[in-house]
């Protein structure tokens, strides 16, 4: 239970780390602190809708087919190696830091919708929380274990974009700090990538 609450918690926290449309639409509501909370409880809440439906179905197509597990296995695997690979790539060339343009105050409804949109709008967020995260959580041994360490990883981020946006900001800015953090999630990535790759057969089962 506890191993796989670990994968789910390490494998969603190193996807959803990635500065994206919907994290840095959090952090700069949290800079300029409006609404902040309002939107990354809507993160939180999608993430957990969607990782829930993703693992529990994943797991009835499993039953129903179960040579589809070595196929989800080795998906996991290239997906992993892939995210890997841009991480430590981005790690040693270097990227500029998250810079949050100024924007007119808005009512929390606007703010809700604009939160909806970048986050149900993007087809990325399906392949991850309905197919890639959830194949990677079919090889655990406790699938509510995997769920609720992904859904943790997803408070816990969106809890940190919210509550500490306005601290982190200049640091963010700073291109070395990504580069320590593009080369923690690599190495995270890359390891859980070869976990999977050399697991037993038996242990997919």
């Amino acid at each position: 239970m506890l191993e796989s609450y670990l994968a789910g918690l390490v494998v969603c926290g190193g996807i959803i780390v990635a500065i994206g449309a919907q994290n840095a639409y959090v952090l700069g509501l949290a800079v300029q602190r409006r609404y902040h909370w309002w939107s990354a409880g809507v993160c939180m809440s999608t993430d957990m809708l969607l990782l829930t439906a993703g693992m529990f179905g994943m797991s009835t197509l499993l039953l129903a087919f179960p040579g589809t597990l070595m196929v989800l296995r080795w998906l996991g695997v290239a997906f992993l190696g892939w995210l890997a690979l841009q991480a430590l790539y981005r790690a040693a060339a270097g990227r500029g830091g998250l810079t949050v343009d100024a924007t007119r105050d808005v009512g929390v409804a606007r703010v809700l919708l604009a939160t909806l949109a970048v986050t149900v709008l993007n087809p990325q967020v399906y392949l991850d929380t309905l197919l890639l995260i959830p194949s990677i959580g079919a090889q655990q041994d406790s699938a509510v274990g995997f769920v609720v360490g992904a859904g943790s990883a997803s408070i816990l981020w969106f809890s940190l974009l919210a509550w500490g946006g306005a601290l982190l900001s200049p640091w963010l800015s700073r291109p070395l700090a990504w580069r320590c953090i593009d080369g923690a999630i690599g190495m995270m990535m890359a390891g859980i990538a070869w976990q999977l790759a050399m697991a037993p057969p038996a242990a997919m089962a």
